[in-house]
Protein backbone atom coordinates (compact mmCIF):
# COMPACT_ATOMS: atom_id res chain seq x y z
CA UNK A 1 0.00 0.00 0.00
CA UNK A 2 1.25 3.52 -0.84
CA UNK A 3 1.92 6.39 1.47
CA UNK A 4 -0.90 8.38 3.10
CA UNK A 5 0.14 11.33 0.93
CA UNK A 6 -0.36 9.24 -2.22
CA UNK A 7 -3.84 8.19 -1.05
CA UNK A 8 -4.75 11.83 -0.26
CA UNK A 9 -3.58 12.87 -3.72
CA UNK A 10 -5.62 10.11 -5.41
CA UNK A 11 -8.72 11.05 -3.42
CA UNK A 12 -8.28 14.71 -4.44
CA UNK A 13 -8.12 13.58 -8.09
CA UNK A 14 -11.17 11.33 -7.58
CA UNK A 15 -13.14 14.31 -6.16
CA UNK A 16 -12.30 16.39 -9.25
CA UNK A 17 -13.15 13.53 -11.61
CA UNK A 18 -16.46 12.78 -9.88
CA UNK A 19 -17.52 16.45 -9.92
CA UNK A 20 -16.53 16.86 -13.59
CA UNK A 21 -18.28 13.60 -14.54
CA UNK A 22 -21.52 14.80 -12.92
CA UNK A 23 -21.30 18.22 -14.63
CA UNK A 24 -20.64 16.60 -18.02
CA UNK A 25 -22.87 13.53 -17.86
CA UNK A 26 -25.63 14.92 -15.67
CA UNK A 27 -25.48 12.06 -13.20
CA UNK A 28 -23.11 10.91 -10.44
CA UNK A 29 -20.22 8.54 -11.15
CA UNK A 30 -21.36 5.27 -9.51
CA UNK A 31 -19.58 4.04 -6.37
CA UNK A 32 -17.07 6.85 -6.02
CA UNK A 33 -18.75 8.84 -3.25
CA UNK A 34 -18.50 5.94 -0.78
CA UNK A 35 -14.78 5.54 -1.45
CA UNK A 36 -14.16 9.26 -0.95
CA UNK A 37 -16.36 9.38 2.18
CA UNK A 38 -14.64 6.38 3.74
CA UNK A 39 -11.23 7.99 3.21
CA UNK A 40 -12.49 11.30 4.67
CA UNK A 41 -14.12 9.71 7.73
CA UNK A 42 -10.97 7.72 8.53
CA UNK A 43 -8.73 10.78 8.13
CA UNK A 44 -10.96 13.36 9.84
CA UNK A 45 -12.11 11.18 12.75
CA UNK A 46 -8.86 9.29 13.30
CA UNK A 47 -10.40 5.87 12.66
CA UNK A 48 -8.54 2.57 12.30
CA UNK A 49 -9.06 0.42 9.23
CA UNK A 50 -7.68 -2.95 10.29
CA UNK A 51 -10.99 -4.72 9.70
CA UNK A 52 -11.42 -8.48 9.26
CA UNK A 53 -12.80 -9.51 5.85
CA UNK A 54 -16.61 -9.81 5.83
CA UNK A 55 -16.77 -7.96 9.17
CA UNK A 56 -19.91 -5.99 8.31
CA UNK A 57 -18.23 -2.77 9.40
CA UNK A 58 -15.69 -0.46 7.78
CA UNK A 59 -13.56 1.03 10.56
CA UNK A 60 -12.92 1.11 14.30
CA UNK A 61 -13.04 4.23 16.47
CA UNK A 62 -10.03 3.81 18.78
CA UNK A 63 -11.42 6.37 21.26
CA UNK A 64 -14.68 4.45 21.84
CA UNK A 65 -13.95 0.95 20.51
CA UNK A 66 -17.05 1.21 18.29
CA UNK A 67 -17.20 -0.79 15.08
CA UNK A 68 -18.48 1.61 12.42
CA UNK A 69 -20.31 1.32 9.14
CA UNK A 70 -19.43 4.33 6.99
CA UNK A 71 -22.16 5.75 4.74
CA UNK A 72 -22.15 8.77 2.47
CA UNK A 73 -24.54 11.06 0.71
CA UNK A 74 -23.56 13.77 -1.74
CA UNK A 75 -26.01 16.66 -1.51
CA UNK A 76 -26.24 18.45 -4.85
CA UNK A 77 -29.23 20.67 -4.00
CA UNK A 78 -29.93 21.34 -0.32
CA UNK A 79 -33.35 22.81 -1.13
CA UNK A 80 -34.67 19.49 -2.48
CA UNK A 81 -34.39 17.22 0.56
CA UNK A 82 -35.58 13.63 0.58
CA UNK A 83 -32.10 12.13 0.21
CA UNK A 84 -31.73 8.65 1.64
CA UNK A 85 -28.72 6.81 2.97
CA UNK A 86 -27.75 3.34 1.81
CA UNK A 87 -29.09 0.22 3.41
CA UNK A 88 -27.95 -0.49 6.96
CA UNK A 89 -26.70 -4.04 7.43
CA UNK A 90 -28.80 -4.83 10.52
CA UNK A 91 -27.95 -8.54 10.26
CA UNK A 92 -24.21 -7.87 10.80
CA UNK A 93 -22.05 -6.97 13.80
CA UNK A 94 -21.46 -3.22 14.19
CA UNK A 95 -21.98 -0.58 16.87
CA UNK A 96 -22.67 2.68 15.04
CA UNK A 97 -22.98 4.31 11.63
CA UNK A 98 -21.00 7.33 10.50
CA UNK A 99 -22.68 9.39 7.76
CA UNK A 100 -20.42 11.67 5.71
CA UNK A 101 -22.32 14.47 3.96
CA UNK A 102 -20.52 15.92 0.93
CA UNK A 103 -21.18 18.93 -1.28
CA UNK A 104 -21.30 19.01 -5.10
CA UNK A 105 -17.48 19.04 -5.18
CA UNK A 106 -17.43 15.81 -3.13
CA UNK A 107 -15.90 17.70 -0.19
CA UNK A 108 -17.16 16.68 3.27
CA UNK A 109 -19.06 19.35 5.19
CA UNK A 110 -20.66 17.38 8.04
CA UNK A 111 -20.20 13.95 9.62
CA UNK A 112 -22.85 12.43 11.89
CA UNK A 113 -22.69 9.32 14.04
CA UNK A 114 -25.66 7.31 15.26
CA UNK A 115 -25.62 4.30 17.56
CA UNK A 116 -27.03 0.98 16.40
CA UNK A 117 -29.67 0.83 19.15
CA UNK A 118 -30.94 4.32 18.28
CA UNK A 119 -31.14 3.42 14.59
CA UNK A 120 -32.88 0.11 15.33
CA UNK A 121 -35.45 1.89 17.53
CA UNK A 122 -36.32 4.25 14.70
CA UNK A 123 -36.78 1.60 12.04
CA UNK A 124 -40.50 1.48 11.36
CA UNK A 125 -41.40 -2.12 10.50
CA UNK A 126 -44.59 -0.94 8.79
CA UNK A 127 -42.53 0.78 6.09
CA UNK A 128 -41.01 -1.22 3.23
CA UNK A 129 -38.10 1.21 3.03
CA UNK A 130 -37.38 0.71 6.74
CA UNK A 131 -37.46 -3.06 6.28
CA UNK A 132 -34.69 -2.66 3.73
CA UNK A 133 -32.75 -0.48 6.18
CA UNK A 134 -33.14 2.73 4.15
CA UNK A 135 -33.45 5.97 6.08
CA UNK A 136 -33.64 9.64 5.12
CA UNK A 137 -30.64 11.88 5.73
CA UNK A 138 -32.90 14.25 7.72
CA UNK A 139 -34.00 11.44 10.06
CA UNK A 140 -30.41 10.23 10.51
CA UNK A 141 -29.36 13.77 11.49
CA UNK A 142 -32.12 13.87 14.13
CA UNK A 143 -31.16 10.48 15.57
CA UNK A 144 -27.42 10.98 15.34
CA UNK A 145 -24.89 13.40 16.69
CA UNK A 146 -22.79 15.86 14.68
CA UNK A 147 -19.20 14.66 15.25
CA UNK A 148 -17.38 16.81 12.66
CA UNK A 149 -18.08 19.81 10.48
CA UNK A 150 -15.99 21.77 8.05
CA UNK A 151 -16.12 24.95 10.19
CA UNK A 152 -15.32 23.57 13.66
CA UNK A 153 -13.63 20.21 12.96
CA UNK A 154 -14.10 17.32 15.39
CA UNK A 155 -16.67 17.67 18.12
CA UNK A 156 -16.05 15.64 21.27
CA UNK A 157 -19.50 15.24 22.75
CA UNK A 158 -19.96 18.99 23.31
CA UNK A 159 -22.90 19.16 20.95
CA UNK A 160 -25.86 16.88 21.56
CA UNK A 161 -29.13 17.27 19.69
CA UNK A 162 -30.97 15.19 22.27
CA UNK A 163 -30.64 17.62 25.18
CA UNK A 164 -32.50 20.84 25.77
Amino acid sequence: MGTPYAADKLIAQARELAAEYRRTMGKPLPGISNEIAEHDAIRLLGLETEVPPDAGWDALDPSTGRRLQIKSRTIFDETKGGERIGQLKMNQEWDAVVLVLMDESYEPYEIYEALREDLAECANPASNRSKRGAMSVARFKIIGELVWDRVNGRSHGVWDNQTG
